[in-house]
């Protein structure tokens, strides 16, 4: 069925900036989006701190070129207080924290094969638990491997974080096959597995919806376990978002990249719900997608960045884009390129909301989920997560969240610290700033925990 995007039509505020499907030109239809506008009476907005953060890492060699990216929380059944963190670290691999932010458990990238250029470098995670494998049921962390084009799979030892032992282990089978690139050659071309998500399928099975890194691609998988107690994955399907559309009065715009590259996604969240996935193209918006078997049966554009639309061209001296004429006012309000990482909050009550990481502003937008498969989503509000002020007992504060790539977060009770549930987002500027052995500042990122309370009672989220 043909798919139609949501976009709002408010006035901007300004802020900043199987076989595969070839991407074609969506033409774009203006519908409202309910409660768009930047500001109104059910709009609100909220500025907040963090309580914890997990120790700072280095995209250096001292540091192991480890660059915080994407957080999951798993959630214990029995002991909430020993719930723990997941932290992808790139080529620093992957790190399980506790809730005060300490290190429980390191694991390195997975070895680079012999004859490859590239070696492994993890970037999302998701966790799902009560996954049903092999006549087993099991709690699984998912991570895209970005650089060697893979799912790597752990299983969660449940009782790994309350005796001070390992709560992940590698299982994926050793088979595992590139997601998107044949021959393995390719997969050092680094057009590879990069957002992911992971959700429940109605059999206890998991899917996983994957994007493939610089083009408009993504696949959805299914996890198969193997008869050695390890898990594979095969595909479902494969598809791909539009690279460009064509706006009222008929003109064609397409987002600024560079060469040979195409408008990517990362953020994904599974609503299990609403039986959708929401996927963040990082220059154009977010997407609310449907799957059935191996096609997308709806894809709905429900809401966009404000530079949609606006004509720009690459620029090589400088390798950045270029705006080469008049913005054309169809663009979004809330987010600012990129559009990143996605959680989503479901209360007890059934109501629902979906938060957006606006990176290019250091804001998360937040959206109200309306009942039925065709309403958009209701923008409601947004936050910020700022500096907060040293503690009393004379501890360091713990500093704002900047340009997040991912967020999660969790309502359930974790104990005295997060009481209402934690949300979590990775800082891309984490500070204070450390300075290396030359004399320069290092490059340093980690993630905060928000006490949840503090963005949902601000904003009115009902849980």
């Amino acid at each position: 069925m043909p798919f139609t995007p949501h976009v709002p039509t408010a006035p901007r505020a300004r802020r900043g900036r199987g076989p595969a499907v070839t991407a074609g030109v969506l033409a774009l239809t203006l519908l409202p989006l309910t409660g768009a506008a930047a500001t109104g009476p059910d709009v609100r907005w909220a500025t907040t701190t963090a309580t914890a953060q997990t120790p700072q890492v280095f995209d250096d060699e001292a540091g192991g070129d480890a660059d915080a990216d994407d957080p999951a929380l798993w959630v214990s059944p029995t002991a909430p207080a020993d719930s723990v963190l997941l932290g992808t670290l790139k080529n620093g691999g992957l790190d399980v924290y506790g809730l005060d932010g300490s290190r429980l458990q390191h694991l390195d990238v997975a070895p680079t094969p012999d004859g490859a250029e590239e070696g492994s470098r993890y970037n999302n995670v998701d966790v799902v638990r009560g996954a049903r494998l092999g006549g087993r049921v099991v709690d699984l962390a998912v991570v895209s491997d970005r650089g060697r084009d893979r799912l790597r799979l752990f299983e969660i030892d449940p009782r790994g974080a309350a005796a001070g032992a390992e709560v992940l282990r590698d299982v994926t089978a050793a088979d595992a096959a590139p997601v998107f690139n044949t021959p393995e050659t390719a997969v050092d071309e680094q057009r590879n597995a990069y957002g992911l998500a992971a959700g429940l399928a109605p059999d206890g099975g998991v899917q996983v919806l994957t994007t493939r890194r610089n083009t408009t691609e993504f696949a959805v998988l299914e996890l198969v376990p193997a008869a050695d107690g390890t898990v594979g994955y095969r595909q479902v399907s494969r598809q791909a978002l539009p690279a460009a559309f064509t706006l009222p009065g008929g003109s064609t715009w397409a987002p600024c990249e560079e060469p040979g590259e195409g408008p990517q996604a990362e953020g994904v969240v599974h609503d299990a719900v609403g039986g959708a996935w929401f996927v963040a193209q990082e220059d154009v918006g977010i997407w609310r997608i449907t799957v059935d078997g191996d096609r997308a049966t709806s894809r709905q554009l429900v809401d966009t960045v404000r530079g949609f639309g606006v004509p720009a061209t690459y620029d090589e001296d400088t390798e950045t884009c270029r705006v080469t004429g008049a913005d054309p006012g169809v663009g979004g309000t809330h987010l600012s390129a990129d559009a990143e990482g996605l959680t989503l909050l479901r209360g007890g009550d059934g109501a629902g909301y979906l938060l957006a990481s606006s990176q290019g502003d250091s804001t998360f937008a937040a959206y109200a989920l309306e009942p039925g498969p065709d309403a958009p989503p209701r923008y409601v509000g947004g936050f910020s997560v700022v500096d907060g002020a040293p503690a009393a007992e004379g501890g360091p504060a713990v500093d704002g969240v900047q340009h997040s790539d991912g967020a999660t977060l969790t309502t359930a009770d974790l104990g005295p610290a997060f009481p209402h549930g934690v949300f979590v987002s990775h800082d891309g500027e984490a500070m204070p700033t450390a300075t290396g052995e030359d004399g320069s500042d290092r490059v340093a990122t980690n993630f905060k925990l928000v006490p949840l309370e503090r963005i949902t009672a601000p904003l009115g989220l009902t849980r």
